[in-house]
C-alpha cells in the first residue's frame, strides 16, 4: 500500500535512478515537509544557506545564478526531480545560485541533516543518493562538452530529446539562456532559418 500517495512521480523517479523499497522511499518521505510554491517564487536564494533539498512532485522550477546582474539559465527541474543550493548541501555555505518555480509546483522538502542521516543508516538511500549524484554530475559534464562541441541547432534539438515539452512550459528567453544563445538565435532556430 502507497502510505504517500501524492509523491507518485518522485517515487517513480527515485525507482528509475536505483532500485529502492517503497519502505525506503516510505522512510524518505516519513521526513518530508510539503510546500505549495506558486509560479515565480523563489525556493532557493543565492547567498543565503538553505539546509533543505527539495523533491518535485508537480511543476517546474530552473535554476540560475547572476553575472554581470544578468540571469543565467543552468538547470531546469520538473516532476520527480530533485533541486538544493550545491554549496549548502556539500559544504554548508551559502551558495551562488538560486532556484525559482516557473510554474505553481508542489514539493516537499527534507532537512539536509536528515538525508544525511538515512545515508548512513539506509543503504538503499545511501546509493540512490549516489547514483543521483552521479547522473547529475555526468548532465553537467555533457552540457559543458554540448557548449563546447555543438552548434546551437544542436543544443536546442538535444534539449527537446531530453525534454520534449519544454518550449510548451518554459519562456522561450530561460532557454535561450540556459542555450547560451540570444533569444532571437533561437527564434531563428525555432523557425528553421
Amino acid at each position: 500500500m502507497d502510505n504517500y500517495p501524492e509523491i507518485s512521480n518522485i517515487r517513480k523517479s527515485i525507482k528509475s535512478h536505483y532500485p529502492v523499497s517503497d519502505e525506503s522511499i516510505d522512510l524518505l518521505g516519513k521526513h518530508f515537509r510539503k510546500h505549495l510554491f506558486p509560479a515565480k517564487h523563489l525556493i532557493i536564494r543565492g547567498c543565503i544557506i538553505d539546509r533543505n533539498v527539495y523533491f518535485i512532485e508537480k511543476g517546474l522550477a530552473r535554476s540560475y545564478c547572476l553575472a554581470d546582474g544578468n540571469e543565467h539559465t543552468t538547470w531546469f527541474s520538473k516532476e520527480g526531480d530533485i533541486t538544493f543550493g550545491l554549496l549548502c548541501l556539500y559544504h554548508n555555505r551559502a551558495g551562488f545560485e538560486y532556484v525559482e518555480t516557473i510554474e505553481p509546483t508542489l514539493a516537499y522538502s527534507i532537512p539536509i541533516s536528515i538525508l544525511n542521516e538515512l545515508y548512513e543508516t539506509n543503504i538503499e538511500i545511501a546509493n540512490w543518493g549516489r547514483v543521483i549524484h552521479q547522473e547529475c554530475l555526468l548532465s553537467l559534464q555533457c552540457i559543458r562538452i554540448d557548449n563546447l562541441t555543438m552548434t546551437a541547432k544542436e543544443r536546442y534539438e538535444a534539449l527537446l530529446s531530453t525534454f520534449p515539452d519544454i518550449c510548451q512550459r518554459v519562456n522561450l528567453g530561460y532557454i535561450a539562456s540556459f542555450l547560451g544563445i540570444s533569444i532571437s538565435a533561437l527564434s531563428r532556430i525555432r523557425a528553421g532559418k
